[in-house]
């Protein structure tokens, strides 16, 4: 007995797979927000570890936004980074 021909049976009757952190709306405004904080800290005074240490996330958190892992912060991560090298701006 084949195992293709139970494997294209199973495809066809399980229901389509999906993942909930791949909501399109979320995640062009975590992308907004990346490009947008990234400019800020290349043109910031203040050091990877120094955001961190102000917005209370842990190093990684910044060292991921700045690889482009979006999946690894939140919208609200973004805007509180956003907020701590720019205090006077309000994220978009």
């Amino acid at each position: 007995m084949s195992t293709a021909r139970h494997t294209a049976h199973a495809e066809l009757t399980d229901p389509p797979r999906s993942c909930p952190d791949l909501d399109v709306r979320d995640l062009e405004k975590r992308t907004r927000l990346m490009r947008i904080i990234t400019r800020l800290i290349a043109v910031s005074d203040l050091g990877s570890r120094e955001i961190a240490r102000r917005a209370g996330l842990p190093m990684q958190k910044i060292s991921d936004l700045l690889s482009g892992k979006l999946e690894h912060l939140s919208v609200d991560e973004l805007r509180l980074v956003y907020r701590t090298i720019d205090p006077s701006g309000s994220p978009p």
